[in-house]
């Protein structure tokens, strides 16, 4: 279905009613639905409280204006007024609705950054409980017009599919693009709740977005609750840890530690918070082929149990990880690393499709001053201690490698220890499928429950 028939649908059908509020791009969705015609029996109001002193007064003050407080704010307070001025009016036969969105599309300078939030509240049936999915969209038109156009489109997509797919979730994921493509508009985040998504596990519709290349990147929180980047990335440094972390080992923590520990010594970063998150990419999560949801569950529990948040992202590369992340914050943003990863990195066949090859891979990722933190590897063979100092890369790439040393830009773990240079995650995983009990003790604890509570990774309880 397109956009038109998508409005006329909702229109056409007699059990839906509500409100359209829409900030900051004009009245772009509700546009289409009076469009279309029937917009009478679908449309109880449609406002833009576009002055800030307008809108604080009837949803109260919010810290920013364009932030999920206040989209929360926007969605209860004319969700309520609905069931408050006609519930008892036509109740019996009427699902309620509100949608509503607060956006910065493009100004007049072209300065800002160009995003908004969306969502809808509403009944799936007649009576029922409140149901609500919340959406964070970035624009990436050129022009205002066109960002509010994708905003409309955008914006017609999530009413439908709360009505037509709120019992499949993952086609309605599917469905906020159409009648668009991931050129115009990016969704970094989405999140289901309330009675219609009670069994929806907001995790995986977060890997539905990067899957579907709806975003690059989607995060959570150990909690499980959905992340947007802007919001846990506003004005902190940055330090991220990429893994496999099946399962999550004292060596991923200890690296982390480690890391953390240098990196808040450096005069850009000392006496800041800094938001640590482990990552892990898509093309880790499909190293065996398509992606098995039981086992990337798992890894995001092991994960929560230490208290971590979450990215799962598209960026093999770690020069569009930085780019990535330089969206969100202008403190410093650092990268932890084994010494066998870091010796990957100067592989020069993953930038064969780059015109400036391995050069423009490094200029990317270290021209905002990116650091590297590189944990030693002990080689199993031969009990030597390889570290960032000793590392032996091509010869034609040792100059490159250590002018990159001597500015700083890759400095070593020292402080790390000894103990976890034993475990590897693989051997580990081995130990587990093998009902060999020593792997408890190279785990955190509360990995070592999680995983056998629930019988991850071929766990079998003796």
């Amino acid at each position: 279905m397109d956009t038109h028939q998508k409005a006329l649908d909702v229109n056409l059908d007699p059990r839906r009613y509500g409100t359209f509020a829409e900030i900051g791009a004009g009245q772009e969705v509700v546009r289409w639905f009076f469009r279309v015609g029937g917009g009478a029996g679908t449309i109880a109001k449609s406002m833009s409280a576009y002055d800030m002193k307008v809108s604080d007064a009837i949803y109260g003050r919010a810290s920013r204006y364009v932030c999920r407080e206040r989209l929360q704010a926007m969605l209860d307070y004319e969700h309520r007024l609905n069931l408050d001025r006609l519930r008892d009016v036509r109740g019996d036969t009427t699902a309620f609705f509100a949608f509503a969105d607060t956006v910065s599309a493009r100004n007049f300078q072209g300065t800002n950054e160009c995003h908004g939030w969306m969502g809808i509240k509403f009944q799936a049936h007649p009576r029922d409980d409140d149901s609500q999915i919340i959406i964070h969209v970035r624009m990436l038109d050129e022009e205002a017009a066109l960002q509010q156009e994708a905003l409309g489109i955008v914006g017609v997509n999530l009413v439908h599919g709360a009505f037509a797919l709120h019992h499949e979730p993952e086609l309605l994921v599917d469905s906020l693009l159409d009648g668009l493509s991931t050129s115009r508009i990016e969704i970094d985040m989405i999140e289901f709740s309330g009675i219609a998504f009670r069994h929806v596990d907001n995790r995986l519709m977060s890997l539905k977005l990067v899957e579907l290349g709806l975003s690059g990147a989607a995060m959570f929180a150990s909690s499980g609750e959905v992340l947007q980047p802007s919001e846990f990335f506003y004005r902190k440094p940055i330090l991220v840890e990429r893994g496999s972390f099946r399962p999550v080992c004292n060596v991923n923590l200890d690296m982390l530690r480690g890391a953390h520990e240098k990196f808040s010594q450096l005069p850009s970063v000392a006496g800041k918070e800094v938001a640590q998150v482990m990552e892990i990419t898509m093309n880790n999560l499909k190293a065996e082929g398509e992606i098995d949801l039981r086992d990337f569950l798992a890894r995001a529990d092991v994960m929560a149990a230490c208290g971590m948040p979450v990215l799962i992202s598209d960026y093999f590369r770690y020069f569009r990880l930085a780019a990535y992340l330089s969206r969100y914050t202008r403190e410093s943003i650092a990268i932890t690393m084994g010494a066998g990863s870091l010796l990957e990195l100067f592989d020069e066949q993953y930038y064969t499709s780059l015109e400036g090859g391995i050069l423009e891979s490094f200029g990317r990722l270290f021209k905002n001053d990116l650091k590297i933190y590189c944990y030693p590897l002990l080689d199993p063979a031969t009990g030597e201690l390889v570290t960032c100092d000793n590392l032996e890369v091509k010869p034609e790439l040792s100059k490159l490698y250590h002018y990159l040393l001597d500015r700083g830009e890759i400095n070593a773990v020292e402080n790390y220890d000894p103990e976890c240079l034993k475990i590897f995650s693989r051997e580990v995983l081995r130990m587990i499928k093998n009902g060999d009990p020593e792997w408890e003790t190279m785990v955190p604890e509360p990995v070592a429950e999680v995983i056998k509570s629930k019988n991850y990774f071929d766990y079998q309880p003796a």
